[in-house]
């Protein structure tokens, strides 16, 4: 790990279904020590596993997991980095999926478990749309959080480009040929 890695905690953000459990597995295979619980196991909507780290849904209250994870990443749904302490510096991973294929593949892991989703497809696509854009718009401002974006899409098509990117807003020092062994195209089932 490098000098510059471990200055930071990397966060892995993104909407549910965006591939932030594939680059969490990416990064752990490159060598990040990873943050997770393993609380909800792997299962047919993510057979590598989730990546969860239940404590990170306390952080407004409880920001004491915190502590010491400079140097490893850690997997937030967005709306969690809003509550992150401002007296340290967080990278972000945001993973960027096309939106039809957030939703179809939400409403796929819905469906399986037998939930019944309550809003349509276009109002979930206004609302997503609305909600990232605010979060844009705050996170712009926020001088203790570096984020870029990784789309998801590219991913799959040139991986080596797209975490080649990720590996230099690292710091560079991430082994990229282990990290493809991470991309795994027979999960990308739900496509617009």
């Amino acid at each position: 790990m490098s000098t510059a890695t471990s200055e930071y905690l990397t966060i892995v953000s993104g909407l549910p279904r965006s591939g932030t459990s594939m680059m969490m597995r990416m990064l752990e295979l490159a060598g990040l020590p990873v943050l997770t619980d393993e609380q909800r196991g792997a299962d047919d909507d993510n057979p590598n596993g989730y990546y969860e780290f239940e404590a990170v849904k306390q952080t407004a209250d409880d920001p004491s997991w915190l502590n010491g994870s400079e140097g490893s990443a850690v997997k937030m749904v967005y709306r969690l980095l809003y509550d992150l302490p401002t007296d340290r510096q967080y990278r972000v991973l945001f993973m960027r999926r096309n939106l039809d294929e957030v939703l179809a593949s939400q409403q796929v892991m819905l469906n399986r478990h037998g939930v019944k989703d309550e809003v349509s497809h276009a109002q979930m696509m206004k609302l997503f749309r609305a909600e990232i854009d605010a979060f844009y718009k705050w996170v712009e401002k926020q001088s203790h959080i570096d984020l870029i974006d990784v789309d998801y899409n590219r991913m799959l098509s040139d991986s080596r480009q797209e975490l080649a990117k990720v590996n230099d807003f690292l710091g560079g020092s991430l082994d990229l040929d282990i990290m493809l062994q991470g991309v795994d195209a027979s999960l990308y089932r739900n496509r617009k």
